[in-house]
Parts: C-alpha cells; sequence; structure tokens
C-alpha cells in the first residue's frame, strides 16, 4: 500500500509518499480502507518529536480518518465488513489502509461524506469534551472562543450555540472573524498578531471586556496560548472556566493571582487523555456529536483538500495558520 511517511524527524517537507507493508489485524481490531485524513495541528508536532507520543519509524501522521471497513479481528462486535466509519488513530492515518482498535471507530450517518467525516470527531470531539464535560456550559451563558476561525475553534463556535450561548468569536483578521460569525457567533473581535506589550495587552483585555458585557466571559475557549491568554482571562467573570486547549502562539506564563481574584477556575483538556481514560463517555459523546449533525445543528468547514502526494503541503498550511476551518487529505 501507499502510505505517506516520515522517516526522519523535520518538517513537512520531510514527509514522502513511499510503499509500506499492510498492517496485520489483530484480536479486537479492524481494517480500514482509507477515504480520507483529516489533518490537524497535532500532525505538525508528531513529525518532529514534539507531541506527546513518539511512534517508530517510518510512520505515517494522520490521527483521525474516514473509510470502509476492509476486515474484522477476532472477537470484533457491532460492526461488518463494509462498514463505513470515522476512525481515531492518533498517528497512521495518512495511508491506504490502517488497522485500528473497533472501539475507536464511530459508524457514519448515510448523509455524512468522507471528505466531512474525517474532519470531525477531532476537532468536535475536543470542543464537545472541552463545552460539555471541562466547562458545563450552560445556555446563556458567554462563551469567548479564542482562534474561532481555525478547526477546534468553529466547532466550540458551533457547539456553543447548540447549548444556547451566547458565542464571541476573537481572530487574528477580519475575514477570520466574518468566517466564525457567518457559522453562528454572535459577536467578534480582532485581535493583533505578534508579542503584545503591557499597553497593548491592557487594550486587548479591555476589548474582551467590552465584547462579553460587563460581567465577563463565563467560559473562556483558548485554542491559542501565548499572549493572548493573560488579556483573555481579565476577563473571565467571576466562576468563570477558563479552558486550556493548545498552545500553537506559545505556552503562556499566568499570573496566579487572577484565578484568586476572579474566583475562576483554569481547567486543562486533553480530549486524547479523556478517551483513552473513559471510552464509554467518549463513545457516548460521540454519538450525540452525530445527532448534531445530522440534525445540522454542527458541520465540518473544509477549506482545502489535498492528495496524498502533497500531504506535507496541507500540514504546512495549517501550520502557518493559513486556514478557515478544515483541511483534509483525500487517499481513497
Amino acid at each position: 500500500m501507499k502510505a505517506v511517511l516520515s522517516r526522519e524527524p523535520g518538517g513537512p517537507d520531510t514527509l514522502v509518499l513511499a510503499d509500506a507493508p499492510e498492517p496485520a489485524v489483530g484480536a479486537g481490531q479492524v481494517l480500514l480502507d482509507v477515504r480520507a485524513c483529516g489533518v490537524n495541528f497535532p500532525d505538525s508536532l508528531i513529525i518532529v518529536d514534539k507531541y506527546q507520543f513518539r511512534p517508530r519509524r517510518p510512520f505515517a501522521p494522520g490521527g483521525e480518518v474516514s473509510g470502509v471497513v476492509a476486515a474484522l479481528g477476532e472477537g470484533v462486535t457491532g460492526l461488518q465488513v463494509g462498514d463505513r466509519v470515522i476512525g481515531a488513530t492518533v498517528w497512521g492515518g495518512m495511508a491506504e489502509r490502517v488497522a485500528l482498535p473497533a472501539s475507536k471507530c464511530t459508524p457514519m450517518p448515510d448523509s455524512m461524506p468522507f471528505d466531512e467525516a474525517a474532519v470531525f470527531l477531532f476537532t468536535y470531539g475536543t470542543s464537545y469534551h472541552a463545552l460539555k464535560d471541562r466547562a458545563d456550559l450552560k445556555a446563556g451563558e458567554t462563551l469567548l472562543v479564542l482562534g474561532a476561525a481555525g478547526g477546534v475553534g468553529i466547532a466550540a463556535v458551533e457547539i456553543g450555540k447548540a447549548r444556547g450561548a451566547r458565542v464571541i468569536a476573537a481572530a487574528s483578521s477580519q475575514e477570520k472573524v466574518d468566517f466564525a460569525c457567518a457559522h453562528g457567533a454572535d459577536a467578534g473581535i480582532v485581535y493583533p498578531t505578534g508579542e503584545l506589550d503591557r499597553e497593548t495587552s491592557k487594550k486587548l483585555s479591555n476589548a474582551f471586556k467590552d465584547a462579553c458585557g460587563a460581567d465577563g466571559a463565563d467560559v473562556i475557549y483558548d485554542a491559542v496560548g501565548g499572549p493572548y491568554a493573560e488579556p483573555a482571562l481579565r476577563a473571565i467573570a467571576r466562576n468563570g472556566r477558563y479552558l486550556v486547549v493548545g498552545f500553537p502562539a506559545g505556552i503562556p506564563k499566568i499570573p496566579l493571582n487572577l484565578p484568586l481574584l476572579k474566583s475562576c477556575q483554569i481547567v486543562g483538556v486533553f480530549w486524547a487523555g479523556f478517551a483513552e481514560a473513559d471510552p464509554a463517555a467518549d463513545a457516548l459523546n460521540n454519538r450525540e456529536l452525530v445527532d448534531l449533525y445530522v440534525r445540522g445543528a454542527v458541520r465540518p468547514r473544509i477549506s482545502a483538500r489535498f492528495p496524498m502526494e502533497k500531504a506535507g503541503e496541507a500540514i504546512s498550511k495549517l501550520e502557518q495558520r493559513q486556514v478557515m476551518g478544515k483541511v483534509v487529505v483525500m487517499v481513497g
């Protein structure tokens, strides 16, 4: 089979499309004929050995796929050859075939195409876990989303609206804010790029407060980090929940007097760890997300599709923050 391989640590330009052995199917596993593979920020980290997991090389990046069940391992029930499923792989998805535990497969609704399925669970799973399990976002609350035009960000916007929240979208350009507002956000704010001096940081915090209202944001979804974390936290409501989702702008340093003064919580969000520790709760979340999709409350926005031979370009585009919504590599 063909696979996009990382043979040595390096950027997207080091990936090669090459022949690879077909994976063996163990007990409790299924073999998928991959149709599409979603591209996510961890793909840019795992190929340079900066992700939580370091697979043995050569390996294919790609943490989520859609495809058709080609074979069943011993003991697998509830799936049949020919079923259309979404698979969570962590890595290995940018290949024509992948073997993974049957428990990591979610049946696709008939109305869902393979490209949308391949970019569904990673971002929507992260945001749903964040807003449902970690923040307990309630109807009528105010949600501020940083990085609102990215994959997890736009998912948070949609899920926040589905849960009845007032959603404020924050992003680095008016185009991105407009994109988020077109997909459900009630209002938006453009934040400056690059490092922020003290005065600019203070102005940004005031802008967040103005956008969120006098009481501040009940929940802040931070998928950006870096210099934006502190001014956002200063705009949180009393008893608010600050969700730590990702750090593409760098790992922030938070003055711990702020949570004390605000009586707020800083809450970590690691969807992969949650899914591993509580697979039954994750499976329930996935079923609820599929129901939201079928009802039309959420739908992935795909900005670009790439063939396998241009998978490195797809990762690079995401890494350089040139994406609104999602990017997908088409495989089969």
